[in-house]
């Protein structure tokens, strides 16, 4: 963890804010916008990338990816440039819990793997450039997204300990535990040998 500066009421602040950014549901809108259904009643009804890919519209899923990740990373990077790395990790963690229970949803969002991504990336590019390969290579052999995604998650810890970025480590590994809880009927499916690979509608 980064030694806390800043005071607690603008903590507090970049927490609300970061929230706030995070909350937005970018899966939701642009489904609707391109007028490919209510994303809750398509696939697994999540709002995220992979199932607005099962829409069988790649450009929104690439749009929802590209923005769900931009969540993160601006949250990290205004947090940092306005008051230093610890409104940047707060802020970062707020914007990965507004996706993931955002409230104009009653706090039913997704399961913050771009979210995740973007905001390690911001926050220690090299954790967040291994925890991307992690993702592609376990993609490239399981075609199973939600493998990947978790496979990824649990690894940030162990890169941002392995490549001297301590700093990063009690996040990456908060960030890990909410991915792998949300990802317990993945799990399950995975076991089973019942989880859709990437590309199934």
């Amino acid at each position: 963890m980064p030694e806390i500066m800043a005071n607690y009421s603008t903590l507090a602040l970049w927490a609300v804010l970061g929230y706030v950014l995070g909350s937005i549901p970018f899966g939701l809108v642009i489904t609707r916008l391109m007028g490919l259904g209510d994303l809750r009643t398509i696939g697994s009804g999540n709002i995220g990338a992979t199932n607005v890919l099962r829409t069988g519209n790649k450009f929104a899923a690439l749009l929802t990816l590209l923005l769900d990740s931009g969540k993160g990373a601006i949250a990290v990077l205004l947090g940092r440039m306005i008051v230093g790395e610890d409104a940047a990790q707060i802020a970062g963690l707020f914007a990965f819990v507004g996706h993931c229970w955002p409230v104009w949803l009653n706090f039913r969002g997704g399961k913050g793997v771009a979210t995740f991504l973007g905001t390690v990336l911001a926050l220690a590019w090299p954790v967040g450039i291994a925890a991307c390969l992690t993702w592609l290579s376990v993609a490239l052999l399981s075609r199973i997204s939600s493998l990947s995604a978790l496979v990824a998650a649990a690894s940030a810890p162990l890169w941002a300990i392995a490549l001297g970025r301590e700093e990063a480590t009690v996040l990456c590994l908060l960030l890990a535990l909410v991915i792998i809880q949300r990802h317990r009927a993945n799990i399950t499916r995975i076991r089973a040998g019942t989880e859709p690979k990437i590309g199934k509608k």
